[in-house]
């Protein structure tokens, strides 16, 4: 009897290969690979059980003793000292490239509507550039530019500015020696717990409320643009549900994807597709 012929393919190269993905091969592949890491393998799933229960706890306590139990410069500090030391520098750089990719996102809703608000200037390139209340501002400028659209009639300009949606070089100090080189999602369960106590409750909720509006800004490019394609990567979240009894470093994950996406759309309209390599190897 003849034999059968059975592929066995690999799930990183699908997904690498994928061309339904509009983001840069190079940028695939370093996700790809700081998805591969072990910690991402065998610590996160602890990390995310760990997280929650933190969370969860200081979140119960904070509301009986509702005071800011740790300054955001601390914060700040604390965060920068364990991304410098414990987590990988490809993570590291994904995290600062995705503050530049959402200030991107926001200044091009800013520059391609009516709304009354100067560009906003959070574009750190370097590790250190994460603390002076980068995690804060960051969120706050989204509110900041929604709020500011409230009465403003979206609809596509006659001619959109694509200024501004560069990435500059990143400096996420791969020359410092590392404890651990932890990948980005298990860094993000661990942020998550000082974050939580250096913001008051309502600070905290509004920080993770903000991650709902990915599919306002989604709603607002596709307008702005004429271009249904930013409508594809929504998912149903809507603003009006207050909950924040969520997995927050999962969407916080998510979120950062959804704004890559985004963006690689703004500069395929801009400058045309990004180049897809064909060469690669994945063991």
């Amino acid at each position: 009897m003849p034999e059968f012929v059975r592929s066995d393919p690999s799930m990183w190269e699908a997904v690498y290969a994928d061309p339904s993905v509009p983001l840069d091969r190079a940028l695939v592949r370093q996700i790809i690979d700081d998805q591969r890491r072990l910690s991402r393998r065998w610590l996160y799933p602890i990390a995310r059980i760990f997280s929650r229960l933190v969370v969860a706890l200081v979140s119960v306590v904070k509301r009986v003793l509702p005071f800011r139990w740790m300054p955001l410069r601390t914060m700040d500090a604390l965060c920068v000292w364990f991304l410098r030391n414990f987590v990988s520098p490809d993570a590291v750089d994904l995290l600062i490239r995705h503050f530049v990719v959402e200030t991107n996102l926001v200044n091009f809703i800013i520059r391609n509507t009516a709304v009354a608000m100067e560009p906003v200037t959070l574009r750190p390139v370097a590790l250190s550039g994460l603390g002076d209340q980068a995690v804060v501002e960051h969120d706050v400028n989204v509110y900041d530019v929604l709020i500011a659209l409230d009465r403003v009639e979206l609809e596509r300009p006659a001619v959109l500015d694509f200024s501004q949606l560069d990435v500059p070089p990143l400096d996420a100090e791969r020359r410092h020696r590392r404890l651990l080189r932890l990948d980005i999602q298990t860094a993000l369960c661990f942020m998550n717990i000082p974050f939580s106590m250096a913001l008051t409750v309502e600070e905290y909720r509004r920080a993770v409320h903000s991650i709902r509006f990915d599919d306002s800004f989604l709603e607002i490019l596709a307008v702005v643009c004429g271009d249904d394609t930013f409508r594809h990567w929504k998912v149903g979240a809507l603003s009006l549900w207050m909950d924040s009894n969520v997995d927050v470093p999962q969407l916080v994950y998510r979120h950062a994807i959804v704004c890559e996406y985004a963006h690689a759309r703004l500069v395929k309209l801009a400058h045309g597709a990004y180049p897809r390599h064909t060469a690669v190897e994945f063991d």
